[in-house]
């Protein structure tokens, strides 16, 4: 049985290139979202633009599970670059993520009862990944951490942040959608292009460069539904 993906981005420039691919969605409006049903590669997918930060991305997220009975997450969208060696426009697809503005015991000593504060990526998901880019070179594609906070990096934090978490990348919402597909034991995987990096930061570089990140991340995005679809 093929599974239903919901694929879920914080805002409306990283869905619209996936929207672009999408031949005539149905549209569920619910929680002051708006949800897009259609088929692709022979997968039921439902697609949305959740908000920025980590409450609308749980909320998106549990609606896909709830509402639409979606058996697979992938959010898809941009991040920032953290380490020196990532550039502007790499892909990275986070083997794992937690929260960089969130105090360690608060997931270990409470629900969910973790045993570290990273939530790992799907195993059989990160294969698939693995596999689909080795036979696509247009993409420069990172496998490692991803972490989320929400508020933009400054030199200062951002220094802390890669002494203590040693990350690829950094966004506001992916350890929150991780989190909320760990407690309902749904598979996820996260693909984040960058936008700014180490010499390009600063919400201007964002801007200029959101467009063509979204496009890349949803291309790689494309690349494992086929993928799914061959598997499943």
């Amino acid at each position: 049985m093929k599974p239903k993906i919901g694929i879920i981005f914080a805002g409306d420039q990283e869905l619209e290139p996936l929207l672009s691919v999408l031949v005539q969605p149905t549209i569920v409006k619910k929680a002051m979202l708006t949800f897009y049903c259609s088929t692709l590669y022979d997968l039921e997918v439902v697609t949305l633009y959740c908000g920025v930060c980590k409450t609308n991305a749980a909320i998106g997220t549990q609606i896909l599970l709830d509402h639409f009975n979606c058996t697979t997450i992938i959010n898809a969208g941009t991040a920032g670059g953290i380490q020196h060696d990532i550039q502007l426009f790499d892909t990275i697809v986070a083997t794992e993520s937690a929260y960089w503005d969130v105090a360690e015991d608060i997931l270990t000593d409470f629900h969910p009862w973790m045993e570290d504060v990273y939530f790992k990526a799907d195993e059989k998901l990160l294969a698939l990944a693995r596999n689909t880019v080795q036979h696509y070179s247009f993409l420069n594609v990172h496998f490692g951490r991803i972490i989320t906070g929400e508020s933009f990096i400054t030199q200062q934090n951002r220094k802390e942040i890669e002494e203590h978490f040693a990350p690829l990348a950094v966004d506001m919402e992916t350890a929150s959608i991780a989190h909320t597909c760990y407690v309902n034991q749904i598979p996820f995987l996260a693909i984040r292009s960058i936008t700014d990096t180490v010499d390009h930061q600063g919400i201007d570089e964002f801007d200029l460069n959101c467009d063509k990140a979204s496009q890349l991340a949803v291309d790689l995005t494309l690349l494992l539904l086929q993928e799914i679809s061959r598997q499943s």
